[in-house]
């Protein structure tokens, strides 16, 4: 399945895995792409909508992670 922004790579692999970490690098892709804020609100309330699994889930469904 094709994430929503393609064009926002956010790297996971190598860093810091935890669950703040990775919503400040997905945050920081997406504003380096220049998504609208509206975007970003709305990933951030679906990727602290369960638990970590379903934060990495959604970071995935949202954009390009390597």
């Amino acid at each position: 399945m094709r994430p929503k922004h393609p064009n926002v790579i956010v790297e996971l692999t190598g860093h810091d895995g935890n669950a703040l970490a990775v919503m400040g690098r997905c945050c920081q892709a997406a504003k380096q792409a220049d998504l609208p804020d509206e975007h970003i609100d709305k990933f951030m309330v679906e990727a602290m909508a369960g638990n970590y699994d379903h934060l990495l889930q959604t970071a995935m469904l949202w954009f390009n992670c390597v």
